[in-house]
């Protein structure tokens, strides 16, 4: 406790002598002196309506040493000269207010007690505290004002060289816009100039939002384009559905400007509204940017503190919870991922970006039992995401044994580490695709459900798979818990079920970007295909919603919104590049691939779901649950047809393990 005190005494001491070389700390000290005089004189002056003389005089002069000793002491204890002026916030102004009732009340209790203000106004000091509020407070702002508006590089006192400033016309009226306005207006290096903003709310009109005028209706964006003679528009607005941002999207185009907007709430991982974020617009500003509505001490509770291990940490989905679970400080996070690249790559991100979080990089394959009981071993994840997995449909078609080993047996090993190692939460992220699915990745996605079920079942048989059972003979029996006999474990297992997400791994959208870029044709399976799509943050963030709510053996949906037609989107894609679809950039249909299918489900015949108290999830009821011995011995067929690379006999075990399957012994 002593040491402490004696820290504080310590650092106090260096604050104050590092004021004291300052010249500018004397400038506004002695600055502030005047005007405290210069306010204690006003409270004489209003009070007694004249110039002070006289006895008056002789009061003012005898008290000032009083109202100085007490004030500027207070005005130091409370850091009014800690500040950096040129910067002067609401909060300032606050501490402004306290300090000056503070001091106030001080003088005023001194001279109760000292003569119980025998020949003095109560009222002058009233005035007094008034006066000195507000002197204080016109003194902050006017620097705060000069600094910015006399800088070199601000408009009315250009730096040298600076390039001429674009137009720019806002869309918005809302709190994006306030700060993005407040950002041009107080950094000088902005290459724009704010000059108007439209809106939908027709009682805005006329009004001003900094110093901006707002100019009318967005529906009218073409003429006040033309009126204003801008030379850039930008979409400011974080929170808008599907229809509303395609609308903005189409006036924009109409008026052949370049037009930008701002991240959505998802991207903008900290809600800090930058005009330095803005850029060009993207389909998935098309999908809607509604804010994700987030149980925040839920899922802290779960991730503050604790070590999480995200398999397939680079990839579109993996990154992405990276990102978003570093708002919930956790102790560390492990990076497991096959792929060097795109392990690389997030590890920078993190390790650059958000210093103060342990990050640890695992390069390696989820079905290599022997390094994932090195992982678990030595650094005990709390909690698993597993996302890792093949996805690209006609690929796993033709190479059906790599969904058996990376897809199920990795995942099995992998639930089967975290109920060994104690995991307290496993999320799996599975695919609309194992809905009826008509192909092998969708069907062994299923097939991973199936064992989250077995896993989660009360009455779990303890059944482990052959994999683990060889390691068991080579070691202790008691580190392998449930390995040999029934048993129970406190591993709370789910899955998340949901669409496509856009620019994932094997997304259509970077090969439409592709071919749009070499001028077409851009080419879609079947004018009627459609798919549910999402954006990567908003899939993480309702999956870390998820991960707070299941109790162990749940499969939750993601509510997905509309499908899409992947014809339209195509269309999309080329109006966004300012080009005509079938004019400029041909569509061209060429057969849906194997083992696609034209619409994909959420929930499969004989499922109900029913709604959580989260507007956006759902969850299943109902489900058939399978033992792990029915689904062990499968599973071991499945991995001699695989060692085979036998296509067909995969095909028919999986058949076997999830009746609604149908298979395509085509391919």
């Amino acid at each position: 406790m002593i040491s402490i005190v004696v820290d504080k005494l310590s650092l106090q001491s260096r604050l104050f002598r590092n004021l004291v070389k300052n010249p500018k700390f004397w400038f506004v000290l002695g600055f502030d002196t005047l005007l405290i005089v210069l306010a204690y004189y006003l409270a004489y002056a209003f009070r007694f309506e004249s110039i002070l003389q006289g006895h008056i005089l002789r009061q003012f002069t005898g008290t000032l040493p009083l109202i100085l000793g007490a004030k500027i002491p207070f005005f130091y204890i409370f850091g009014l000269y800690r500040g950096m002026w040129r910067y002067t916030s609401l909060n300032d102004i606050v501490n402004i207010l306290a300090v000056s009732l503070l001091s106030s009340t001080v003088i005023i209790s001194l001279l109760l007690l000292g003569n119980r203000f025998a020949g003095l106004s109560r009222s002058v000091f009233i005035l007094d505290c008034i006066f000195t509020f507000g002197l204080i407070t016109f003194h902050r702002v006017a620097i705060r004002f000069l600094c910015q508006k006399f800088s070199p590089g601000h408009r009315f006192l250009p730096a040298a060289g600076q390039p001429e400033k674009k137009r720019l016309l806002l869309i918005g009226t809302g709190n994006a816009a306030e700060k993005v306005l407040r950002e041009i207006d107080e950094n000088n290096g902005l290459p724009y100039d704010p000059i108007g903003l439209v809106d939908d709310d027709p009682k805005k009109i006329g009004f001003k939002l900094h110093g901006t005028p707002v100019l009318g209706l967005t529906e009218d964006l073409e003429e006040h384009v033309r009126r204003t003679r801008a030379q850039e528009i930008l979409i400011a607005t974080v929170a808008v559905d599907r229809e509303q941002m395609r609308r903005l999207v189409t006036l924009c185009q109409r008026t052949q400007l370049p037009f930008k907007v701002l991240p959505n709430m998802g991207e903008l991982i900290n809600g800090q509204v930058s005009i330095k974020t803005i850029r060009d617009i993207s389909y998935k500003d098309l999908l809607g940017r509604e804010e994700v509505r987030l149980e925040q001490d839920k899922i802290g509770g779960y991730l503050t503190g604790k070590t999480v291990l995200i398999t397939g940490a680079g990839g579109s989905i993996g990154s992405e919870l990276c990102r978003q679970i570093l708002r919930f400080s956790p102790a560390s996070i492990i990076l497991f991922d096959s792929s060097e690249e795109n392990l690389y790559n997030v590890q920078m991100e993190l390790r650059h970006e958000h210093e103060n979080i342990k990050t640890v990089a695992i390069l390696g394959k989820v079905q290599d039992l022997r390094l994932l009981k090195n992982v678990f071993k030595q650094h005990t994840p709390s909690v698993v995401f597993h996302t890792a997995a093949y996805k690209h449909v006609p690929l796993i078609e033709r190479n059906p044994w790599q969904a058996v080993y990376n897809n199920i047996f990795g995942t099995q090993l992998l639930m089967e580490a975290s109920i060994i190692h104690k995991v307290d939460r496993f999320v799996l992220v599975s695919t609309d695709k194992a809905v009826r699915p008509t192909n092998v990745m969708g069907a062994s996605k299923r097939v991973t459900e199936l064992l989250m079920l077995a896993y989660s079942a009360p009455h779990w048989d303890g059944n482990f798979s052959p994999a683990w059972r060889r390691i068991q003979r080579h070691a202790d029996p008691a580190a392998l818990p449930g390995v040999s006999q029934p048993t129970s474990h406190t591993t709370r297992f789910m899955g998340v079920r949901f669409g496509n997400v856009l620019g994932s791994s094997g997304s259509v959208i970077p090969l439409f970007k592709r071919q749009i870029e070499r001028g077409g044709p851009v080419t879609v399976t079947h004018p009627e295909v459609t798919r549910y799509f999402m954006s990567a943050e908003e899939a993480a963030q309702l999956i870390l919603q998820t991960g707070s709510m299941g109790e162990g053996g749940e499969i939750f949906i993601l509510k997905m919104g509309e499908p899409i037609k992947i014809a339209q989107m195509a269309r999309e894609l080329i109006k966004l590049t300012g080009r005509e679809p079938d004019k400029e950039i041909e569509i061209r249909y060429v057969g849906l691939r194997a083992g696609e299918k034209l619409y994909e489900e959420l929930i499969t015949e004989g499922e109900g779901i029913v709604d959580t108290h989260h507007e956006k999830i759902m969850v299943l009821c109902s489900e058939t649950v399978i033992p792990c011995k029915i689904l062990n011995s499968h599973l071991e067929l499945l991995a001699q047809h695989a060692r085979q690379l036998d296509s067909n006999g995969i095909k028919d075990i999986l058949q076997q393990v999830v009746p609604e399957y149908l298979p395509d012994y085509s391919v």
